[in-house]
């Protein structure tokens, strides 16, 4: 193999090429947490102490990988749609913040020794969980105009991947109500005490109904409708009727992934675990 001249650029794979292209503000911030990501899985066990059972650094880890995805994915859609340029600057620079902060307001509390969540121990946790909420609420709205971007427009995608894009908005922007109902109940464990056994990672309750399951599985609503909804538009590439039928699909694995998110809400509320251990 012919060894690569030193005055030879540097390719780049084109997935990350591409999403420089569309954002390198956003591409940056979501390696940044996946820097991150890997920094706390090193901190993790050399941490003894345990909060609602689990070490303290596992929760700030999930969080620092759940944003990189979100990160990525905005990265990738907001080159798929026309925004005006101050529209477009408030969902790059609004997304990086309003993440971001509620990453550092994870991982400081992590570093405490507290819960981040529902904490109400104190007047500083309950300033630190409001923040956070308000965080999410602007992060949220920001997702919600990307949506409606989206659904109010048309932007020059194959129709079956369009809709996949729609589809999981209309199901992430669920799954955020979800966290909201969540903190309306000050708890995400239902029929149990937070903080009690759980599966492993995820710590998901076995004992009770815990609400993060369906809000975890509609939130990534918003990468796997897009990706049924793109591989389907290979499929029906050059054809009229495929395409017709590549929608119906695609809107028909919109409507089960909903099911399944609201049948998982539904057996939270109702007490039952995803998994009883």
């Amino acid at each position: 193999m012919r060894a690569r001249s030193a005055s030879t650029p540097l390719q780049l794979p084109r997935s990350i090429e591409e999403l420089l292209r569309r954002s390198p503000v956003l591409f940056t911030a979501a390696v940044v947490h996946v820097a991150l990501l890997v920094l706390l899985l090193g901190v993790a066990p050399l941490d003894a102490r345990l909060v609602l059972g689990v070490n303290p650094w596992i929760k700030p880890a999930k969080f620092a990988a759940s944003i990189a995805i979100y990160l990525l994915t905005i990265n990738w859609l907001i080159g798929d749609v026309t925004l005006p340029p101050r529209g477009r600057r408030a969902v790059v620079w609004g997304t990086v913040a309003m993440v971001s902060f509620e990453m550092i307001a994870i991982a400081m509390q992590a570093a405490r020794g507290v819960a981040s969540h529902f904490n109400q121990t104190t007047p500083f946790d309950v300033a630190v969980f409001a923040l956070m909420g308000i965080a999410i609420l602007v992060n949220t709205a920001l997702a919600a105009y990307l949506a409606y971007r989206f659904w109010t427009t048309r932007p020059p995608l194959p129709a079956p991947y369009l809709w996949g894009i729609r589809l999981g908005f209309l199901l992430f922007l669920l799954a955020c109500a979800e966290g909201g109902f969540m903190s309306t109940l000050d708890a995400h464990s239902v029929g149990v005490a937070d903080g009690g056994p759980g599966l492993p990672i995820v710590n998901w309750s076995t004992r009770g109904g815990d609400l993060r399951t369906a809000h975890f599985f509609g939130m990534h609503a918003l990468q796997a409708a897009p990706l049924f909804g793109y591989w389907l538009s290979s499929w029906a590439s050059g054809s009229a009727s495929r395409t017709q039928r590549a929608v119906r699909w695609v809107v028909a694995f919109g409507v089960g992934y909903g099911a399944v998110a609201l049948g998982l809400f539904l057996a939270a509320l109702a007490g039952q675990p995803l998994i009883r251990m």
